[in-house]
């Protein structure tokens, strides 16, 4: 599909007569990206897609092809919560080691894949760009409401760098501030032992109002909709976020960790 987008593109410019500097112009982006793009080195935004149909006029053609491509990228064991997560109407979100990933800086993600070494520079390009792609929920004309716990210590855990947490802290601000229905709560680390402490997790409400429960590992991922397993889960969660600070300390607490990394 990443060919099929390539393809289309480098003949609705041609069609239009314009220049690969003409083009990066119009889209507000850099002419290398529109190469790279035309070239298949680079897996296009799903703003930038949709930038090409406004230019294009293809009535959301490079959206929809985009949004293929976007499918294809998830790796197989996460297809089936990427999906949930789209339609959900609510999610509650815990996260004892690291951003939540609909939260995360390109920065920190990119950051977050590459630790370690374990993927080549163009699957973690691919993998970023899809993470990229997923947060559009939030800002869509019916988001999901969102309440995201992060351990404390979430936030004194370097990834990437004192800029790099900076930026994703003050991100973290942001969302808590302007998004109405995203919440952001902090678990200090004056708590101690909590459930928390087993693990992340994340509770989805479905549009018919039923619950799930997604476990992620560190190569795999578990939906799990069994009715006891996700009531105990909802006890966990709600003795979690009873730890948690209210949202204005925790954006406040946010803020303040942000300045510490210089």
């Amino acid at each position: 599909m990443l060919d099929h987008f390539a393809e289309e593109l480098r003949l609705a410019r041609a069609t239009s007569g314009m220049s690969q500097t003409a083009l990066a112009e119009a889209l507000s982006y850099s002419g290398a990206l529109v190469a790279k793009v035309e070239t298949c080195e680079r897996r296009p935004s799903l703003d930038f897609a949709r930038r090409c149909d406004a230019v294009f006029a293809t009535d959301g053609r490079f959206e929809r092809i985009q949004r293929r491509i976007s499918r294809e990228t998830v790796v197989p064991w996460f297809r089936d919560w990427a999906g949930i997560e789209q339609e959900a109407t609510a999610l509650r979100t815990f996260e004892p080691l690291c951003v939540p990933g609909l939260s995360q800086t390109e920065g920190y993600a990119r950051a977050i894949h590459a630790g370690g070494g374990l993927f080549a520079a163009d699957e973690i390009e691919r993998q970023v760009a899809t993470r990229l792609d997923r947060q559009t929920l939030l800002t869509r004309d019916r988001p999901p409401l969102l309440t995201a716990v992060v351990d404390e210590y979430v936030l004194r855990r370097r990834i990437g760098g004192p800029e790099v947490m900076r930026e994703q802290l003050q991100h973290l601000v942001k969302l808590g501030s302007t998004l109405p229905r995203v919440r952001i709560h902090v678990v200090p680390m004056s708590v101690g032992a909590y459930p928390g402490l087993a693990g992340p997790f994340v509770i989805a409400t479905l549009p018919g109002g039923e619950d799930v429960v997604y476990l992620e590992g560190q190569r795999h991922g578990q939906v799990v909709d069994r009715t006891d397993f996700v009531q105990q889960m909802v006890e966990v969660w709600e003795s979690i976020r009873g730890e948690a600070l209210s949202q204005q300390q925790s954006l406040e607490l946010i803020a303040e960790v942000a300045e510490t990394w210089t």
